[in-house]
């Protein structure tokens, strides 16, 4: 195996302003362009600085790969996250501009090993221990390469891939990658977050993607589909119960703790055990207020948020009605109940009811859930819900109690952060999240 180059959706707009610092090559022409430049997509072509252009796609190479960098300006952050809003970014490598659904699509294209150095300082903090940092380095290796292959195998099958199961009682739906056609990954936290050289890299995070140079998780043969969320509430979650039905060994639900707390049950499908475990807060590696622990893996909008560990919502009757009306696209009336029909074994809903008075419906998986009950995500579908103040069978609030933040499937960020301070070295926390799996050296 060899470095691969990569391709990174990272912005779709009609309009895209971008700054060349350095010479950069017009491909195929070889024209040279530098300073600020304009796109846009009008009349089925695109026009470079207002001349129309015969190609579907611009590709603009630095003349000096290592001395040159670009400016992206007005790149949305956390789409549809509850701190979404633009910056402008900085890139090193090439710049790819092509026409997509009538838009224009960005895409960054640079070695693998230079994209995990801002992985790396944009998932977390820069200053973060190099336990961690080699730990994150080596899980986003391994998810990268393992999106690769399968994209690749997507493309050579002729069976299409379906995300949605629909019938009258139950909409289920999961959300992966699936629909980056053009590119590999997006720079969103859809994918991994990816921002470029905008947030500042250390010698830490260089030496930590240096010394584990191609290094992987494996299962076997296979490279692992290395997930990974901000903290999984206590207990992971299994690959299959967010995502497609497929299951793999490595991803298995584990105990974020080296062992269960006393008058807890492991498996919160059992709906008792669900409860006890959500309404309360079990030791576990992510279950810190640690400032300097966290700090190491949320970036300054990430630290916005507080309660991750267990949280709380609260709606007001109207409030919610119009909310999961306007989420969902269906007049569901008055909100009656909601109510829990299947778990994961982290206690995260793959399955809810939704008993309107007008309209009776079963939602999934968990991410089909957090965005219809939320306005951007709620921070995990492991929650549980309180009616109050019902009147005439109608509850005028419903209150979610929550665990987690995010998807809970792999390694728990937090809880790897809290193992790399407590002395773990950065191959004891992989195997503690990827069970079975093991540590290799693939190029």
């Amino acid at each position: 195996m060899i470095e691969p180059h990569l391709r990174i959706g990272i912005m779709y707009q009609p309009e895209i302003i971008f700054v060349l610092h350095e010479p950069y090559l017009l491909a195929p022409n070889g024209v040279p362009y530098e300073g600020t430049q304009k796109v846009n997509y009008r009349e089925g072509k695109i026009w470079l600085n207002d001349e129309r252009i015969d190609e579907e796609t611009l590709v603009f190479e630095p003349v000096r790969y290592h001395e040159a960098y670009f400016d992206l300006n007005d790149v949305t952050i956390g789409i549809q996250f509850h701190w979404e809003r633009k910056e402008d970014q900085r890139f090193k490598g090439s710049l790819e501009i092509m026409i997509e659904d009538e838009k224009l699509t960005a895409i960054n294209i640079l070695p693998l090993e230079d994209y995990l150095i801002s992985v790396i300082s944009s998932e977390m903090s820069a200053t973060s221990s190099m336990e961690l940092l080699k730990a994150h380095a080596i899980t986003s290796r391994s998810w990268l390469l393992a999106q690769i292959e399968k994209g690749k195998a997507l493309k050579q099958t002729s069976t299409l891939y379906q995300s949605i199961s629909e019938t009258p009682e139950e909409y289920i739906r999961w959300y992966d990658r699936e629909d980056h056609l053009n590119f590999d990954v997006c720079g969103d936290d859809h994918c991994q977050r990816y921002q470029g050289i905008t947030r500042q890299s250390t010698p830490l995070v260089e030496q930590a993607i240096a010394e584990t140079r191609g290094v992987l998780i494996m299962y076997y043969d296979h490279i692992c589909d290395a997930r990974f969320s901000k903290s999984c509430g206590g207990i992971s979650e299994t690959f299959e119960n967010v995502w497609e039905p497929e299951v793999h060994p490595y991803l298995q639900s584990i105990i974020d703790n080296p062992s269960l707390s006393e008058g807890f049950d492991a498996d919160l499908t059992n709906e008792t055990a669900a409860e006890k475990w959500i309404r309360n807060a079990p030791a576990a590696f992510c279950n810190t207020h640690d400032k300097v622990v966290l700090s190491q893996v949320l970036n300054d909008y990430d630290q916005e948020t507080q309660d991750f560990y267990r949280w709380k919502v609260c709606y007001q009757q109207a409030d919610l009605a119009e909310l999961i009306a306007r989420k969902s696209g269906r007049d569901f009336g008055s909100i009656v109940d909601l109510i829990p029909v299947e778990r994961g074994f982290s206690g995260r809903l793959k399955k809810l009811k939704i008993v309107g008075t007008k309209l009776t419906l079963t939602i999934g998986k968990e991410l089909e859930i957090r965005k219809t009950l939320s306005e951007s995500h709620l921070y995990s579908s492991a929650f549980v819900i309180d009616k109050l103040n019902i009147t005439d069978g109608i509850p005028g609030e419903f209150n979610l109690i929550g665990a987690g933040w995010g998807h809970g499937v792999g390694l728990c960020q937090i809880g790897a952060a809290m193992m790399g301070a407590k002395g773990y070295k950065y191959d004891e926390i992989l195997l503690h999240y990827f069970r079975g799996a093991s540590i290799s050296k693939e190029y």
